[in-house]
């Protein structure tokens, strides 16, 4: 018994905490995320591990599987973003840079790699709608990124949408009246 039991009074019951799902920066906390979610920051970590390090996808791989937290990711599309990034890492390049405002040299590792994971499932996994991609890597850039990020990932990918997902863009976009 607790001291205010024992002399009859009720316990102060603890503060009631606000189940969000967001922290205090407004990213996802970690339970709110989905399997897919967290493949793609696995594979976000992985893609940095080769931007920066020039690791090679078989290293880091193994790597990565040994994080904490692995487990609870979708390891079919954290393989399938990763291994696919770096595969088609010329070809994601070449789609990004007419829509670049700067050389490819200058983009945050952080950012480059958002944007090859958002353009590579644009481009192979359509089974995810077109703006479930542009938010989970909007999301990605604001939690691992700099600053303004986020707002250079959403400008790009929303600029390359309808080049890769033109008919789910645009009759997406049909829908929607604008104000």
């Amino acid at each position: 018994m607790t001291e205010a039991e024992d002399q009859g009074e009720q316990p102060t019951p603890p503060e009631h905490q606000t189940r969000t799902g967001r922290t205090a920066t407004g990213a996802r906390k970690a339970a709110a995320k989905n399997p897919r979610s967290r493949a793609r920051e696995f594979a976000l970590q992985a893609l940095y591990q080769h931007l920066v390090g020039g690791n090679e996808a078989t290293a880091i791989d193994a790597f990565t599987r040994d994080l904490s937290g692995f487990h609870k990711a979708d390891a079919v599309h954290y393989d399938a973003l990763l291994h696919g990034c770096i595969a088609e890492a010329a070809e994601l390049d070449a789609l990004m840079a007419p829509l670049l405002d700067r050389t490819m040299e200058r983009i945050s590792p952080i950012e480059r790699a958002v944007l090859w994971i958002g353009i590579y499932e644009m481009r192979h996994c359509l089974d995810v709608p077109w703006r479930v991609v542009l938010n989970e890597c909007i999301e990605l850039a604001k939690e691992f990124g700099g600053t303004d990020g986020h707002k250079y990932v959403n400008g790009i990918l929303n600029g390359l949408a309808p080049t890769l997902r033109g008919t789910e863009v645009a009759s997406d976009r049909s829908r929607k009246p604008r104000a």
